[in-house]
């Protein structure tokens, strides 16, 4: 027997209706969240704010060194090992905290 989608959980026979219920139920819970983040991030005080903000140019910085280093046509794998040098610390991942679609 097929198994059935995970993101297809609605009873058999649903109609457009509940399908658009369900959907906007789980909008509404990720703009709860979000908001949630949003009022914990106004929590911060001036000193982790400013660090805040270094890690971000700092992340911003290397991130367009590695764009930097694929325009120059250095090989993927040695731009990735430079990010990852340079984002050392800073972001999650072997990404630095970014990753996008090929």
């Amino acid at each position: 027997m097929a198994k059935s989608h995970p993101s297809n959980n609605l009873p058999p026979g649903a109609g457009l209706a509940t399908r658009f219920f369900a959907i906007r139920h789980c909008a509404l819970i990720l703009i709860a969240v979000a908001g949630g983040s949003t009022w914990a991030a106004a929590q911060h005080s001036e000193e982790e704010r400013k660090q805040d903000i270094q890690r971000h140019e700092a992340m911003a910085a290397a991130h367009q060194a590695a764009a930097q280093c694929l325009k120059s046509g250095k090989d993927e794998k040695v731009c990735l090992a430079e990010l990852q040098r340079a984002c050392k610390g800073l972001g999650i991942g072997k990404y630095c905290g970014m990753k996008h679609a090929h």
